[in-house]
């Protein structure tokens, strides 16, 4: 009986969810989330200064021109448009 508890558990660690034959698995899905990790952090540091450039309190004029040309279709009576080909 002692014997085929053993050999249970040895199957059960060979075999099982957290077994030898599953740590390769294991090891590629903590690299995809890895990387995934990497890549969402990257876009909200991108982001998180957009927003700080937007601050009310200072805001970057730069940004500011630049939404109001893209979002409400705004120009400076000085500026110069330039239509680029696709």
């Amino acid at each position: 009986m002692a014997l085929v508890v053993l050999l249970v558990l040895a199957a059960v660690g060979v075999a099982g969810p957290s077994g030898l034959l599953a740590w390769g698995e294991n090891a590629r899905v903590l690299e995809q989330r890895q990387k995934e990790i990497a890549s969402l952090t990257a876009e909200r540091d991108r982001i998180k200064n957009r927003v700080d450039l937007l601050d009310p309190r200072h805001a970057d004029p730069d940004l500011v021109g630049e939404l109001l040309h893209s979002n409400l279709n705004v120009t400076h009576p000085d500026d110069v448009v330039m239509q680029l080909k696709d």
